[in-house]
């Protein structure tokens, strides 16, 4: 290759590269689009129904289903917390339970007993064949009865039976307190273990086997996922705009387009926020797993017309959690704005703008990664190249 053509392939080279460069970063002014104004909202994919299994007594887990995802039938054993001291304990009321049964029997009895033969007209209550007490119920007691007063044998025999009866209730009190601490650790049996309250899958846990746990811990959280959803916090000034059964553009994970319908509207909101919590059905032909971010396009009520606020999405700022531009100021200088988007224009080319820009200013389009506030394009002059040195003959 001459010289002279090594020349022209820099030439054309450098103005390349510099047309490339002016590309790169450039100045722009916001314009508006005619379009359906919608807001896009972040949403969670969640299960259809969901709870969190807590411990009920103390003690140390024993047996655990199964891994994240294990998938249980109604009614199947989550977890187990170690019930022997409660065995040991039941054991010793049911012993209890017999005592009472026990005493209550000779309670029973004595009261009959006293129903039938009185103690008070016992004649065995003393020795020689009963005449002392003879001579006292036939001589004693008649005449204090007569003459002294104070003595009254059917009060007597009243007040033993009354005794008798209270000894039959205090028998019958101790073995009702025996049965029902036998109801209580019988409950408490049934509560070491966490038993599914519908069919689906383990979603999280927070303890393992040999773990100590204490009355209201979080064992695990279990959910029904053959039909899931999305829950959006939906800002009050949009939430007017939704209605039950409604159906909604979405995005789940980026990728996947699809339609979800509103299946539950909070009746309140949330007074720090100012956000409505709004629950979407997912269509069960839609894979997707809880806890995928989604995206639904909100629609929006605006006055003076459907003029839009539109970017280019590449005016974006790279590498950014929240979505932001540069702003050109008026003294040249940039600064970065938050901004929040709304629906994909012109094929996703474009978004639009909710609210964060006006139409008319100016930012900065496609500005490198890693940039911040201050930062401004350079547009570079291409320089003439050096006239060429005569080929050598």
């Amino acid at each position: 290759m001459t010289t002279r053509k090594k020349a022209s392939v820099l030439l054309i080279a450098g103005l390349f590269a510099s047309t490339l460069a002016v590309q790169a970063a450039e100045i722009i002014q916001v314009e508006t689009a005619g379009a359906r104004s919608q807001s896009v909202l972040g949403s969670t994919v969640i299960p259809y129904k969901e709870v969190t299994l807590s411990a009920q007594i103390p003690g140390v887990v024993k047996y655990v289903a199964g891994a994240v995802g294990t998938n249980l039938a109604e009614g199947a054993v989550v977890f187990k917390i170690d019930e022997a001291q409660l065995v040991a304990k039941r054991e010793a009321v049911l012993a209890q339970i017999s005592i009472a049964q026990a005493g209550l029997q000779n309670a029973q009895a004595q009261y009959y007993r006293e129903m039938t033969s009185p103690r008070s007209k016992d004649i065995g209550a003393m020795p020689g064949f009963g005449l002392p007490s003879m001579f006292d119920r036939f001589a004693v007691r008649p005449f204090a009865e007569s003459f002294i007063g104070g003595y009254d044998a059917d009060t007597i025999r009243q007040s033993d039976l009354t005794n008798a009866m209270s000894v039959v209730s205090q028998a019958q009190g101790q073995l009702q307190q025996a049965m029902s601490q036998l109801q209580e650790i019988d409950s408490a049996l049934r509560d070491a273990s966490a038993l599914a309250p519908f069919e689906g899958i383990i979603l999280e846990k927070m303890v393992e086997v040999g773990d100590t746990v204490q009355p209201g811990q979080p064992l695990a959280k279990f959910g029904y996922v053959k039909y899931k959803r999305l829950q959006a916090d939906v800002p009050s000034g949009l939430v007017g705009n939704l209605s039950k059964d409604m159906l909604l553009p979405a995005k789940i994970d980026g990728s996947t387009d699809t339609s979800v319908r509103v299946s539950e509207i909070y009746p309140i909101a949330d007074p720090s926020r100012h956000t409505v919590t709004v629950k979407f059905d997912i269509p069960m032909e839609i894979t997707t797993a809880p806890g995928m971010y989604a995206e639904i396009y909100v629609p929006e009520n605006k006055k003076g017309g459907s003029q839009v606020t539109v970017i280019p999405r590449s005016a974006l700022m790279k590498g950014s959690s929240l979505p932001g531009v540069l702003v050109v100021k008026d003294d040249n200088t940039s600064e970065l704005r938050m901004v929040r988007l709304g629906s994909e224009q012109n094929g996703g080319s474009k978004v639009a703008v909710i609210s964060g820009l006006n139409p008319g200013e100016k930012i900065i389009n496609n500005p490198p990664a890693g940039v911040t506030s201050g930062w401004m394009p350079t547009t570079v002059e291409p320089k003439p190249a050096p006239a060429p040195t005569p080929a050598a003959k």
